[in-house]
């Protein structure tokens, strides 16, 4: 028997959207401190090994089989669905469970697999969420739907676009740019075209900083929003001012909660940042290996899984269980304004 129990941290360490990894990457590594702390599980230490996917489906396939090659049999990540879709097949046949902290298209989950989870909501809730708000609080003339074309910020747009449309908002573009684009200027003149006054980006944060910017100097008056991908400081790093008033779906702040103050501190004192939307749902995936480790006493992943379907765990992120698919029961994205250099409000109806 190994002297550790192995646990995996797959997300992006290179490429231009590390800071989701980085969520990803703190999270875990204090989940693994604090039970480490407590003696570790049915009396061993837990190792975390990291691996680098660069948010990238074919490095992440490459990432997949090395985790197999490294006798590791439990894995948080991956973050971009594009990355974790391919990487699941390889888990569920493999036997190595999997549970994604940030990856939210349905599409992950919605093949059968058993050995598949998430401690993340889904694109199919936070569209109707972004969509319903839009439609019902903010009333937009002439809205613009704009996409990065992969498959995280095409799905969540398209989400985002049936629901106002089925609220009876019609939307009067519906666009895709590259993912790594610069200059958005036939973008930008597109909107004032058509005289945009709200904008939906399905997408990541390096993009949709720069559109912000350059349609901030172009004088365009729109407001826009976004997906939990965009819920993070390096947005207005970018975008700086333009981000101002940005509206986003995000889980519940839970650096805020009373209950997780400990955790809190403990990442603070770290210098690393607690307050991205991945930081938690990622030391909760933790927690819910390690307590369902406990509940069978043993590390083989089709019984851990097993666990994990029956169960009810308590984390950090609340009090979880999954349906059939590995998908989470209850789970709520918040709609929050973005604010410059301040902290974001909750904005979401009560």
């Amino acid at each position: 028997m190994a002297d550790t129990i192995k646990i995996g941290i797959a997300g992006p360490k290179t490429g231009p959207v590390t800071r989701y990894g980085d969520m990803q990457f703190v999270g875990v590594t204090q989940a693994v401190k604090d039970i480490n702390g407590r003696g570790g599980v049915v009396g061993r230490m837990l190792e975390a090994r990291e691996y680098d996917d660069a948010a990238d489906p074919k490095q992440a396939v490459a990432v997949a089989n090395k985790v197999v090659n490294d006798g590791v049999k439990f894995v948080v990540g991956h973050v971009a669905s594009s990355a974790t879709h391919p990487a699941a097949d390889i888990y569920e046949d493999e036997g190595v469970l999997m549970i994604t902290p940030a990856a939210t298209s349905p599409e992950i989950t919605d093949r059968g697999h058993q050995l598949v989870f998430r401690t993340v909501g889904l694109d199919s809730d936070q569209g109707p969420v972004a969509g319903h708000y839009v439609a019902d609080h903010v009333s937009p003339k002439t809205v613009a739907v704009l996409h990065d074309g992969q498959q995280y910020g095409e799905g969540l747009a398209a989400s985002v676009h049936q629901t106002l449309e089925r609220k009876g908002v019609k939307v009067a573009l519906f666009e895709g740019v590259n993912a790594g684009d610069r200059d958005f200027a036939l973008l930008v003149q597109k909107l004032k075209a058509i005289g945009a006054d709200f904008v939906y980006w399905g997408g990541y944060h390096p993009e949709l900083g720069l559109i912000l910017r350059q349609a901030q100097e172009a004088g365009v008056q729109a407001r826009f929003m976004a997906g939990e991908a965009c819920a993070n400081d390096s947005l207005s790093r970018i975008a700086r001012s333009a981000s101002e008033g940005l509206l986003v779906t995000a889980p519940k702040a839970f650096d805020t909660v009373a209950g997780n103050k400990a955790i809190a501190d403990a990442i603070k004192a770290e210098g690393k940042d607690v307050t991205g939307p991945y930081v938690y749902p990622a030391y909760s995936a933790v927690e819910l290996i390690a307590q369902a480790i406990e509940a069978v006493g043993s590390e083989d992943p089709e019984s851990v899984a097993k666990a994990l379907h029956e169960g009810t765990f308590k984390t950090p992120t609340g009090t979880l269980s999954f349906d059939g698919k590995g998908d989470l029961k209850d789970f709520s994205f918040l709609v929050h304004e973005w604010h410059f250099g301040k902290p974001r409000t909750e904005v979401s109806p009560r």
